[in-house]
């Protein structure tokens, strides 16, 4: 039988302490959801590999390393309202739920949404819901948002979805070029964005946010 409790403690120690994540809350929270039960079936044996895990349709659960550090980064604190964009089967809403005050996770596909928040309510997330539509939309009849993290590769970020960052607000964002990404947080100051790197990453662009095609005579 496998020792998923054990693997997890290994995936802290070999994957996100070396990544210089050492807040507690964050660290508490990778120990205390199992990632397994937020994978499809068949990749459940490799929820704790250093690598992403498959969905379907070019969605992945980007790896815990990019998770860890981009909370990190972000500082979520448990007065705070997040919006968690692609949240697929819920393993990082689950995460979140931890940090935050409350937390709404988006995901398009119906199955996947449906299946979150099975998953969320089986795992005592009682502060996080899933809402269904469209990635781009967010979910702004929940917001302003005082934080949010978008679960998968970027090349433009919708204004709307920007919107719904309240002004002092922190973005957490994996800007893809090609095959090369970058971490950044973004902090809102009124209509303004300014964005700081922090680390490298990959995952594949998530449905809407590809580059707008420009279009010459």
């Amino acid at each position: 039988m496998t020792d998923f409790a054990d693997r997890r403690r290994m995936m802290v120690d070999t994957q996100i302490r070396p990544a210089d994540v050492t807040k507690y809350p964050i660290i508490e929270a990778l120990l205390a959801i199992p990632r397994e039960n937020f994978a499809p079936d068949a990749q459940a044996e490799v929820a704790y590999a250093d690598q992403s895990i498959p969905l379907g349709e070019g969605r992945v659960i980007p790896e815990p390393r990019t998770l860890a550090k981009m909370l990190d980064a972000l500082d979520v604190r448990e007065d705070e309202l997040v919006l968690d964009v692609g949240c697929g089967l819920g393993y990082s809403t689950a995460v979140v739920a931890r940090l935050a005050q409350m937390v709404i996770g988006v995901e398009e596909d119906e199955a996947l949404a449906s299946e979150a928040q099975d998953l969320l309510s089986d795992s005592n997330a009682d502060n996080a819901i899933v809402h269904q539509g469209a990635l781009v939309d967010g979910a702004g009849e929940h917001g302003p948002y005082d934080v949010m993290i978008i679960e998968g590769g970027v090349e433009d970020i919708p204004a709307g979805l920007l919107a719904q960052v309240k002004d002092g607000g922190r973005i957490a964002a994996l800007f893809m070029s090609g095959a090369l990404g970058e971490v950044k947080i973004g902090y809102k100051s009124g209509d303004q964005i300014s964005w700081r790197f922090e680390f490298n990453a990959g995952a594949p662009v998530l449905p809407g946010f590809g580059k707008t095609a420009e279009f010459a005579l």
